[in-house]
């Protein structure tokens, strides 16, 4: 039956981008009158698992039409990344590439760098470890650091405490951070998103027109990171243009 209702789906969302759950049921109810409230959700919910509907906030939905991120995994990252997990394979820890938030910028940064996070306990212990065979491996540098040594270095590792309980994806078996992540990050992390701070509001809407948000995950981690109101303004405010 679920079949049935993917075929009816996108007229519910004729002329809509997002519906609200109470209007979405409301209007699965006309086609489908015998069907409970529970059976209801059970479908919505193996829809949303099939990347048929998306669930951006509570009580809202929207046909899933982005595609989901997909950063360019480079070789040095992959390698990093199995170096790294061969050593402290029980460690909590991602990487990414600062050149992967261009695709949403309209200036160009002229440097990007690799980032490693790493749970706390275990970071200055990854960093001693890469720091062995590497060159210019940073641990949690600070706005002096960045100034004066990282700016005028071509390739770069930092290594950073990474946040408890930060959204986290797997992409070619590397772990790396959800785009939820970067955005909240954005904020806080103005040393290490310093090309960004000019472009926060278009890096947004950006990500908004390019890809699936899942602004529930997105909040909770701005809760951590006590920046949920300024992620609900950066929202409210690329929308809005």
């Amino acid at each position: 039956m679920a079949e049935a209702l993917e075929k009816y789906i996108n007229r519910y969302f004729k002329g809509n981008e997002r519906v609200p759950k109470q209007k979405l049921v409301g209007s699965i109810k006309k086609d489908f009158p015998k069907w409970s409230d529970n059976t209801i959700n059970m479908y919505l919910s193996k829809l949303k698992k099939e990347g048929v509907i998306n669930s951006p906030s509570r009580g809202i939905y929207e046909l899933d039409s982005h595609t989901p991120f997909q950063p360019n995994i480079s070789t040095t990252l992959k390698r990093i990344f199995n170096k790294i997990k061969k050593e402290f394979p029980y460690i909590t820890f991602c990487v990414w590439d600062s050149v992967w938030l261009s695709d949403f910028m309209r200036h160009q940064p002229f440097k990007h760098y690799i980032v490693v996070e790493v749970e706390k306990d275990a970071c200055k212990a990854v960093f001693n470890f890469l720091n062995e065979t590497m060159k210019n491996v940073f641990l949690n540098p600070d706005e002096e650091i960045f100034d004066h040594y990282i700016s005028r270095l071509d390739e770069v590792v930092i290594i950073k405490n990474m946040v408890s309980e930060a959204p986290l994806a797997e992409i070619q078996k590397i772990i790396v951070p959800t785009l939820e992540k970067f955005l909240v990050d954005m904020l806080i992390d103005t040393e290490l998103f310093s090309a960004q701070q000019n472009e926060k509001e278009f890096i947004m809407r950006s990500v908004i027109e390019k890809y699936t948000l899942n602004e529930l995950k997105m909040r909770r981690y701005a809760v951590r990171r006590n920046r949920e109101d300024e992620i609900e303004k950066l929202i409210n405010i690329s929308l809005a243009k």
